[in-house]
């Protein structure tokens, strides 16, 4: 489903946009050696202006939370899964850096391992162990309940990253900062058009169920081939679960049970390079006799576009740290937040590739 934007100030959402300034890039599981840092001086982070406001957004006042001094608060980052992941080793790496630099007291951090159930009790003990502001990277968009009626129940403020969750803002959550997924899907899609000179048979490897990552990119891809490719065919979606050996699975199963297909859209970067490895193995030419467009923006996806083993990829960036720091400040110093921090997104194609590979993370 398309992000629907709470109302809210656009003073309030222009500052975030003129202080919040990161790094590159997306979202998977990584299997080789990869620097997930990258340049940051490259494909800067920053929040979107809204088109219109139109209501208020969440202030400390109504959160009803305590004022604190960030510097000498305890803060807790509950990241959502396992850090062989390029996404979330920069992601997990930037929140660290970020808390350093501003001079947070205590960062408590935890991992969930992509278990639901190990996220609730590591914000619980989060909680437990005094802290005063969350940040949260959910695994799904509905399971966190508990979590965020025990961090509600002792005033303590939550913003999420990355993946949004189906609760209340202003009162279970302040706020959601990340990409409008929608707009990534229908991104990938005129990629894909462009690819396939708007024909062929194409696969969707989608991303894990539950959340609205998923949802929103197969939303915003199919729609926008619908209404703008009617040559291109989709003839199979199948989940690869965000990671690269699932997504070598399945295009492997795809290449025997679907033998014509002439594109795969991956809804990360790592279920595209499992998918090039698969075609590789089947004697067919990544990029060209397979297109491949993906979401993510991950060094190695990059460096496949600069090799021609890849078509297209569109960024969904980590380096969360300055942005969600720059959030709390202005949430503490007493400004409403809207209720969707919506941040900008670059893209990679072969004209840009090679010189954009230092930002990739």
């Amino acid at each position: 489903m398309m992000i629907q934007r709470r109302s809210r100030t656009l003073a309030a959402a222009c500052l975030l946009a003129a202080t919040a300034t990161l790094a590159v890039s997306g979202c998977s599981k990584s299997e080789t050696t990869n620097d997930a840092g990258g340049d940051s001086s490259q494909g800067a982070q920053a929040a979107k202006s809204p088109e219109a406001a139109s209501g208020p957004g969440c202030s400390l006042q109504t959160y009803g939370a305590p004022k604190i001094d960030l510097k000498n608060a305890v803060v807790g980052f509950s990241q959502s899964e396992k850090e062989a992941n390029p996404f979330r080793i920069a992601e997990t790496q930037s929140i660290k850096d970020e808390a350093a630099k501003v001079g947070v007291k205590k960062l408590l951090t935890t991992n969930a391992q992509s278990q639901l159930s190990k996220q609730i009790s590591d914000i619980q003990d989060m909680l437990s162990q005094g802290a005063q502001f969350l940040i949260i990277a959910p695994l799904n968009s509905d399971g966190l309940e508990p979590a965020l009626k025990a961090a509600a129940a002792k005033k303590v403020p939550v913003l999420t990253i990355d993946r949004k969750v189906n609760s209340t803002a202003c009162k279970d959550y302040v706020a959601f900062l990340g990409s409008d997924f929608v707009e990534q899907g229908k991104r990938a899609a005129d990629a894909m058009i462009k690819a396939t000179d708007g024909k062929g048979k194409v696969a969707i490897l989608l991303g894990a169920s539950g959340n609205n990552v998923t949802t929103d990119r197969t939303k915003g891809f199919v729609d926008q081939i619908k209404a703008e490719a009617p040559g291109i065919e989709i003839v199979a979606q199948q989940t690869g679960e965000f990671a690269r050996d699932k997504g070598q699975q399945v295009m492997e199963q795809l290449i025997q049970s679907k033998p014509d297909i002439t594109a795969v859209y991956a809804e990360n970067d790592e279920m595209g390079l499992g998918a090039v490895t698969a075609l590789k193995a089947a004697g067919k030419k990544p990029g060209k006799d397979v297109k491949i467009v993906s979401v993510d923006g991950t060094r190695n996806a990059v460096q496949a576009l600069v090799n021609g083993e890849y078509n297209a990829v569109i960024e969904s960036n980590p380096r969360f740290g300055p942005l969600a720091f720059a959030t709390a400040q202005k949430f503490y110093g007493g400004e409403e937040i809207p209720e969707n921090v919506i941040i900008t997104d670059r893209a990679y194609d072969e004209t840009n590739a090679k010189e954009s590979l230092g930002g990739a993370y």
